[in-house]
């Protein structure tokens, strides 16, 4: 059985992959994204989430491999590996999580009234008989337009914590999703893992999606 591992803590990337049918564990990179990012400095905004991706998907390598968790472990004989990176564009510049108040009150304020693009880079990961043996990359762009809204409903959405820890300092599916006029593109990848993209990337290692199907993790969450 070719196991599924996402590298990401991530419960909404979670989330959307299982309510399609697929449970995957789950191992954190202890990649310095900070460092990573400070080094892609005047790449293209596509480049950087894609490089970032990728190098989550060699950090997550390195883990497995070291694992002593079986399960984590059997990952490198029957394993696919999915790694992403989401970050905002807008007015030029490129934001990843605002982590304090202070700043994701200040994004918010430039951003309302506003159109952005979510980019997210993804990687897929091919591991079989303890080695990689395939990866591809790529990144899907998702135009967002955010909501004229007041300073009282941004301190309101910044009080709950929710966009902290969030690209973007904005969610789809969670509160955020009420200071949204909408999206042009796909909302999975909005969310943190793009459905499509991933399916392609799959392919382009040797996997069909549909293997990886597990109906009762769909199932679970409809229960």
């Amino acid at each position: 059985m070719t196991r599924v591992l996402l590298g990401s803590a991530s419960p909404a990337r979670r989330g959307v992959l299982r309510a399609a049918g697929i449970d995957p564990l789950v191992l954190v990179s202890d990649l310095d994204e900070d460092a990573l990012i400070a080094g892609l400095a005047g790449h293209a905004p596509e480049a950087v989430v894609t490089e970032l991706a990728k190098a989550k998907g060699g950090a997550i390598v390195a883990q497995v491999l070291a694992s002593a968790d079986p399960d984590i472990a059997a990952v490198a004989d029957d394993g696919v590996i999915l790694t992403c990176d989401s970050m905002l564009l807008i007015d030029g510049e490129l934001t990843g999580k605002p982590k304090t108040p202070e700043v994701a009150r200040e994004r918010w304020r430039r951003m309302r009234g506003t159109t952005g693009r979510l980019l997210t880079g993804h990687c897929v990961t091919r591991m079989t008989s303890g080695t990689v043996v395939r990866a591809a990359s790529g990144t899907r762009s998702t135009r967002v337009h955010f909501s004229n809204v007041s300073d009282q409903t941004i301190d309101a959405y910044v009080a709950t914590g929710e966009p902290l820890q969030v690209a973007g300092a904005f969610t789809l599916d969670g509160l955020g999703g009420w200071l949204l006029d909408g999206i042009d593109g796909d909302p999975s990848s909005v969310i943190g893992i793009s459905l499509p993209l991933t399916r392609d990337l799959l392919a382009d290692v040797g996997v069909d999606v549909t293997s990886l199907w597990q109906p009762e993790a769909s199932e679970t969450l409809r229960s």
